[in-house]
């Protein structure tokens, strides 16, 4: 019952999270009813119910027919699953309560980033003051302070690689929102017994993740850009969730 309750809860937000993400993102107010894409006709209630609403209406508004866009199915989807299994493996500890506001923020930069290549201010610093709130609650106050540092440091670290790039490319190579990020990166992993070498370990984590996606737009789709910041929170993520094993791994080669 717990985890279908998260998992409920998981869909509800992942509808909210894609309507603040789309309308900030296009400088509206998030405030006011949702509207059909197409006519503009303001939906009922019945037709906002996550996924269960896609589903009824076969995927098309009931007034104009016009198709809605299956984004809206699938982030919903996407976020109660992120939910449902943060908790069957995280149980309800402090660490699953970080682990839901780093979905949350992830789930917001997906779409931003994606669609619309930025990545806002708002729900990064909404993120990082109550992940430091809930780190409190989890290894103390010093503990957490840490990890404010060890994002400082981190976020440092990026604006050297974006100089760098830039310097090297002859162009921008990093935009301001993935330093920033990786600020919330370097919080969130950061812990007083491995320091900074997580965030850095993400960095290059989130590349290799960039890899497949960086060479289909070069040269299948041409392009020259890349939304880094996707993957920059998914390697967050990842590494959040198993840190324990990528300690020991850290270990492992440091003793070889």
């Amino acid at each position: 019952m717990v985890g279908l309750f998260i998992f409920i809860l998981g869909i509800i937000l992942g509808s909210f999270y894609l309507c603040v993400a789309t309308r900030l993102a296009q400088k509206e107010k998030i405030t006011g009813r949702s509207k059909c894409d197409s006519c503009q006709h303001n939906l009922k209630w019945y037709e906002l119910i996550p996924l269960l609403s896609y589903i009824f209406q076969r995927g098309k508004c009931n007034y104009c027919h016009q198709k809605i866009k299956s984004e809206h199915f699938w982030v919903e989807l996407l976020t109660g699953l992120s939910f449902l299994l943060g908790y069957l493996y995280l149980g309800n500890t402090i660490r699953f309560y970080i682990y839901l506001v780093l979905v949350s923020v992830a789930i917001i930069i997906f779409i931003t980033d994606l669609k619309f290549m930025i990545i806002l201010d708002s729900p990064l610093i909404i993120a990082s003051v109550l992940v430091f709130i809930l780190k409190i609650s989890e290894i103390g106050f010093k503990g957490a302070l840490y990890g404010l540092l060890y994002g400082i440091g981190l976020m440092a670290i990026m604006y050297l690689i974006k100089l760098l790039g830039d310097f090297l490319f002859k162009r921008e190579s990093l935009g301001g929102g993935d330093i920033k990020l990786s600020f919330l990166i370097g919080l969130a992993i950061g812990y007083p017994n491995i320091g900074l070498r997580m965030g850095l370990i993400a960095l290059i984590f989130a590349s290799f993740l960039a890899l497949p996606y960086a060479l289909v737009n070069t040269y299948i789709y041409k392009k020259n850009e890349l939304p880094y910041g996707p993957f920059l929170i998914a390697s967050m993520i990842i590494i959040f969730v198993f840190i324990e094993k990528f300690t020991n791994l850290l270990v492992f080669f440091s003793l070889n």
